[in-house]
């Protein structure tokens, strides 16, 4: 990982923990969208995450809370 940080820049490595992030809250709405027919996955999403800031850091942290 070390090796790892050394080559990939501050804005790599910045977009690829936001796409770790967007699919910890895209598994989170698949999850919920399995028990909740009908829901519109975009009003799930949205509810999910309305409490964080737009901050994609903070709704990890906010969604590992809830778990």
């Amino acid at each position: 990982m070390k090796q790892n940080r050394s080559v990939l820049s501050l804005e790599d490595r910045i977009e690829l923990i936001r796409a770790e992030v967007d699919q910890v809250v895209q598994d989170r709405v698949d999850a919920i969208a399995k028990e909740s027919p009908g829901v519109p996955r975009g009003v799930i999403r949205n509810l999910l995450i309305a409490k964080a800031p737009s901050c994609a850091c903070e709704q990890y942290l906010m969604l590992k809370r809830q778990a």
